[in-house]
């Protein structure tokens, strides 16, 4: 059988910075093109950073924000959003350590400190200011958006799903488990969780508690184990943990929930 290719070359991908308001009105493209003082205006609100890619096609597609893993916004995780973009979404990639002063970190102890110091209520606010983003823009399609995290962007991921309404899909790569677990009461989602069996960070007890929460809740929750993967073993960056055969399936899995969740829409 031979390998999928995604719809778009990474030649095909545009890629471009972003900057708006966390928790306030954005401009939309045509708002923003009359006024000769949108660029200069100040204003108190916090704003989002990062980097979008889109597939430069003539047609409206779904939109995806990435959240990033404890390292910060790196060359690894930019890479893997512009791949995203080849499969035919509009990818926002926020640095979540925007108020931070927006660090990249490739030493643990730092991240891990980064990590501590994020006021979640603040950074689930700027996820969602990135999907009304994604709401102005003439190339993505309304409220038809997913979230994809990576270790601490996993955990944030299923966060999200659990606050969002109008969110379609949440996949969440070895992140910590919502706590409690009665807060997936409000998953609004179907929801992907990629698990690595031998992760110390998101250990399997936790893993247990996902699994008896979509029982209880009769939640939409598909739980991929890959036996014997480590914590960030689709990191091609972590020679400790990176599981090249893992990593693929991961995707493909990926691929393959999010067509499903934005099949018709």
């Amino acid at each position: 059988m031979s390998e999928r290719k995604a719809p778009f070359s990474l030649d095909q991908v545009g890629t471009g910075t972003v900057r708006f308001p966390s928790g306030a009105p954005i401009p939309t493209i045509s708002d923003s093109s009359v006024d000769p003082y949108v660029e200069t205006r100040v204003t108190k609100d916090f704003h989002v950073e990062g980097i979008m890619f889109w597939p430069q096609g003539t047609e409206k597609f779904p939109g995806i924000v990435v959240l990033h893993e404890w390292w910060g916004l790196n060359e690894q995780i930019k890479d893997l959003a512009k791949r995203l973009a080849s499969e035919g979404y509009v990818v926002i990639l926020p640095n979540l350590y925007g108020r931070q002063g927006g660090m990249v970190t490739a030493n643990a102890e730092v991240a891990g400190g980064l990590m501590e110091r994020i006021k979640e209520k603040d950074v689930l606010q700027d996820i969602n200011s990135c999907c009304e983003f994604l709401n102005t823009r003439d190339h993505v399609k309304r409220n038809i958006h997913g979230v994809v995290g990576f270790g601490m962007g996993g955990s944030l991921a299923m966060q999200f799903a659990c606050q969002r309404r109008r969110l379609r899909a949440a996949a969440a790569y070895y992140g910590k488990v919502v706590s409690p677990s009665d807060l997936l009461k409000s998953l609004h989602c179907p929801l992907l969780y990629i698990q690595a069996t031998a992760d110390e960070w998101a250990p399997p007890d936790d893993v247990e508690r996902l699994r008896q929460a979509a029982k209880e809740y009769d939640k939409q929750i598909d739980i991929k184990a890959f036996e014997g993967a480590r914590h960030a073993f689709c990191n091609e960056t972590r020679a400790d943990a990176y599981n090249a055969q893992a990593a693929k399936d991961a995707w493909e899995t990926t691929m393959a929930f999010l067509s499903s969740c934005f099949k018709g829409l």
